[in-house]
């Protein structure tokens, strides 16, 4: 779990950036604080993941994860669309974001043939 931890806590900060620069230097601030709220859940339901009381617990948190970083890539694209932020930046953090959700799908794959298994 340290990788997808590590990942996601790099992810956070570079959203915690990204809502700095929208809300001083862009003036936007709905939009901001949305991206600000599902970017940064994405690593507080992975840790909470850490922490599951039982196989499906921790599925459910890492599902919970992967929802908040499809939101996350859901404003990154209406950011760009509505050129809050460049196509450079978007691409960077965009990919971040989306490694990020294809490792969280891979856990809950493995996690739920684990769990059919009875492991």
């Amino acid at each position: 779990m340290s990788v997808i931890r590590d990942k996601s806590f790099a992810l956070a900060i570079r959203i915690v950036k990204l809502y700095q620069y929208l809300k001083t230097e862009k003036t936007e601030f709905v939009m901001s604080k949305q991206i600000l709220r599902s970017g940064t859940s994405i690593g507080a339901n992975i840790r909470e993941a850490e922490q599951a009381e039982s196989k499906k617990d921790f599925i459910h948190k890492l599902s919970i994860a992967q929802k908040e970083a499809n939101e996350t890539i859901y404003w990154l694209e209406l950011l760009r669309a509505t050129e809050f932020i460049d196509d450079k930046s978007f691409e960077s953090i965009h990919q971040d974001t989306n490694e990020v959700m294809k490792i969280i799908s891979k856990s809950i794959i493995t996690s739920k043939k684990n769990l059919a298994k009875g492991q």
